[in-house]
Parts: structure tokens; C-alpha cells; sequence
């Protein structure tokens, strides 16, 4: 498992605690790249179209910074967890704008946990995943459960 701090269950996760991990550097070529194939607005794929934008220079696409959350917390924990996928995202939200050069980080807290009223076997997290710059400014955040499965189905 490659994992900044390894979470295999439901059981592991504790409500109010808070984690920090992962360090991706985003870059001009990704920021392109992505806008070219899923989002193709201007300010994403031309400097100076960025830089007349309200967003003030080349900015990553609010989904590629999903994407890149999404590899981030993979790589972070859920790799080799007993994760089922989630019912959905309740709220995403983009703060500010991910430029060429940023270095993104994840900041992950467990808002709560709770055994699956109808299926024992798992439970539910909901979490609060921040995606910070390297100047610990949160970009975007992300609130969502996802389902893992349980170490001692059945139990308290």
C-alpha cells in the first residue's frame, strides 16, 4: 500500500481529525493539456486570454483541480483501503484560482463517521478535503462521503 498515513477501514477513521499530505506541482503543459481535452475555455489554454480574465494569468481548470484532488487522496489513503467508491460529492467549491508553478497539497478532515444503518459489513465518512498552494491558501474544497468497508462487521 503507498499510503502518507495508511487507513485501511472504517474503523481508522476518527471524527475531528485532521491530516495534511501530498505535494503535486502543477504545471503550464498540464494546465494546457487538460483544458485542451475537458474544458477548453480561453483563460485555461492562452496566457493572455488568463491574464485579461478575471482570474489574472493561465489558471487551472476547477475540474482539473477535482482531478488532481482525486489522485491526491488515491495516492494518499485510499490506495489499498477497503474503500466501496461514494454516493456522491455534496459541495465543491473553487477559492481561488491554481496557477503553473503551484504546488498543491491535501488537507483531509473526518467530519464523521457512522456504521451503514442497512448494511453492516460497512460504514460511511464524510469528509472535508481542502487542496492548499504552497502558501497553505485553500484553493478549492470539497465536501463528500465515501463508503468503506468494516474490519468487525456488526459491532459498535
Amino acid at each position: 500500500m503507498t499510503s502518507a498515513t495508511p487507513y485501511p477501514a472504517f474503523e481508522d477513521f476518527v471524527p475531528g481529525e485532521i491530516v495534511t499530505f501530498g505535494a503535486h506541482e502543477v504545471t503550464k503543459e498540464a494546465i494546457i493539456a487538460y483544458a485542451s481535452e475537458f474544458d477548453p475555455q480561453p483563460f485555461h489554454l492562452d496566457e493572455e486570454a488568463g491574464r485579461a480574465s478575471m482570474l489574472g494569468g493561465l489558471a487551472a481548470s476547477g475540474w482539473h483541480s477535482c482531478s488532481l484532488l482525486m489522485r491526491m487522496i488515491f495516492d494518499g489513503f485510499m490506495n489499498g483501503s477497503t474503500s466501496l467508491g461514494s454516493p456522491g460529492i455534496d459541495e465543491v467549491r473553487w477559492l481561488k484560482p491554481v496557477f503553473p508553478g503551484d504546488v498543491l497539497s491535501v488537507r483531509r478532515e473526518v467530519l464523521d463517521a457512522r456504521p451503514s444503518a442497512s448494511k453492516p459489513d460497512r460504514g460511511i465518512v464524510r469528509f472535508r478535503l481542502e487542496l492548499l498552494n504552497q502558501k497553505g491558501e485553500v484553493v478549492m474544497e470539497q465536501t463528500n462521503p465515501i463508503l468503506f468497508g468494516r474490519r468487525n462487521p456488526g459491532t459498535a
